[in-house]
């Protein structure tokens, strides 16, 4: 597997993707940048599950890390705007040989 994509990238994929299937608003590009939120956020708790483990130390003993919830939550809500959008995630997988990706 690849080099995972950046912020810019994914962000701007969303917004051709829109613009290939012809939707246009307001409305939808808010909802691409709700989306780039949640990824960010996304991003931030795999790393959090990656640091601390799945378990973490409780008041009584060890206890599951509570962005392990977060994380299932964040993805479920990130996959319901995608729908919303109308877009599946995207086969290309960032090569750099990607011209429509260089911008």
């Amino acid at each position: 597997m690849g080099k995972k994509p950046n912020k810019t990238l994914i962000k701007q994929d969303l917004l051709d993707q829109l613009e290939r299937n012809g939707v246009y608003g307001k409305y939808y590009i808010d909802l691409v940048y709700d989306y780039m939120s949640l990824w960010e956020i996304k991003n931030k708790l795999i790393q959090d599950i990656k640091k601390r483990g799945v378990s973490v130390p409780g008041m009584h003993g060890m206890k599951k890390n509570e962005s392990i919830t977060e994380l299932n939550k964040t993805n479920a809500q990130m996959l319901k705007i995608l729908n919303e959008l109308g877009l599946k995630p995207s086969r290309s997988d960032g090569d750099p040989d990607d011209s429509d990706m260089e911008m």
